[in-house]
């Protein structure tokens, strides 16, 4: 796999703060990386470096084979599209998309050609002439986007795009930006807080916390098997079970049936436990669970099961009622202690 962008042993601190702790990453040319975990994880400080705002404390950024670590972004060739956006409000959208072509000199001609291309690619040109006021949130995300890929870029650099969107429009923003990538070929690096956008959209996921990379590797390799509980935890596995050895195992809600307490033993997880809670939703119960664990520890467990995979009782369970939560071995995840 071709690096396009490479992250070795590098570390930013601020006075005491470490925010990016000895980090080790190649970004896959041509595909597209997230960089996925909670506020203060440390992705969009790694974002900024390798765009060139943050100079790391140690370590060396490549980009294309050649060292960048204190390359100014004006010489790195990067696009980036800003949580903001960034729009000059003073300018067309067709101004806006070519600012930076205009900035390399790129006759007004070729420049006009390109700017047209790009949106085009975006499904705007018929807005060329419009100024950012008049366009809705999504439509100015198009333009953001569209700026950044007229110049060409070596890579693109998302830093959480969608997060001002709606929820519906978030979710058509995620194909979109997957087919632009799909049809460009471009490497793109996108920072996001949210499993489900990284999931969806990824080649490549990275989950970071406290500085760290926690697990690399492509989105049903790590949603099937996270490698700690810090990433299970993150990708919503809620149930947590402690064995005698100290290991874990985990199991997503999902996944986690409740059946009357003599139900059949299935291979894999069967444990008594009593109903807390259960909440109907429709196509769903959430069922809350109290139970001990094999190393003898109190624990919650959570079911969203269809109501009926529930039990034969098409009533569903009750607070109080006696039950099996049970769960086959291939839904069980396994963690070190």
């Amino acid at each position: 796999m071709t690096s396009a962008a490479e992250f070795t042993g590098v570390t930013q601190s601020y006075g005491d703060t470490v925010a990016v702790e000895n980090l080790n990453l190649q970004i896959a040319e041509g595909k597209l990386t997230t960089l996925l975990g909670p506020s203060g994880c440390g992705k969009t400080t790694t974002l900024r470096m390798l765009a060139g705002y943050i100079t790391p404390s140690a370590g060396t950024i490549t980009i294309n084979g050649a060292d960048a670590t204190r390359l100014p972004p004006e010489k790195r060739n990067l696009g980036m599209v800003f949580q903001s956006y960034a729009l000059f409000p003073h300018l067309t959208v067709a101004e806006n998309v070519g600012f930076g072509l205009k900035l390399r000199k790129v006759p007004a001609a070729q420049r006009r050609t390109q700017v047209l291309a790009n949106l085009d690619l975006v499904g705007l040109a018929h807005l060329a002439d419009r100024k950012p006021k008049a366009l809705s949130g999504g439509q100015q995300q198009r333009v953001a986007l569209a700026r950044a890929i007229a110049i060409s870029p070596s890579l693109l650099l998302l830093d959480e795009p969608l997060s001002n969107l709606d929820a519906r429009l978030r979710v058509q923003m995620r194909s979109e930006i997957r087919r632009i990538q799909s049809e460009t070929g471009l490497t793109v690096v996108l920072v996001t807080h949210d499993q489900e956008e990284a999931l969806e959209m990824s080649d490549v996921m990275v989950v970071m916390r406290a500085g760290k990379v926690m697990q690399t590797g492509a989105p049903a390799t790590v949603f099937s098997a996270p490698a700690n509980r810090f990433v299970a935890d993150f990708l919503g596995y809620e149930n947590f079970l402690t064995q005698p050895d100290g290991t874990l195992l985990t199991v997503r809600p999902e996944h986690l049936l409740v059946g009357r307490p003599d139900a059949a033993p299935v291979g894999g997880l069967n444990l008594p436990a009593r109903v807390v809670d259960s909440v109907y939703r429709g196509v769903d119960n959430i069922v809350t669970l109290r139970a001990t664990d094999a190393a003898g520890g109190d624990v919650h467990l959570i079911s969203t099961t269809r109501r009926d995979t529930l039990t034969s009782d098409r009533d569903g369970v009750r607070p109080g009622d006696l039950v099996l939560a049970q769960a086959r071995d291939h839904e069980i995840v396994h963690l070190a202690a």
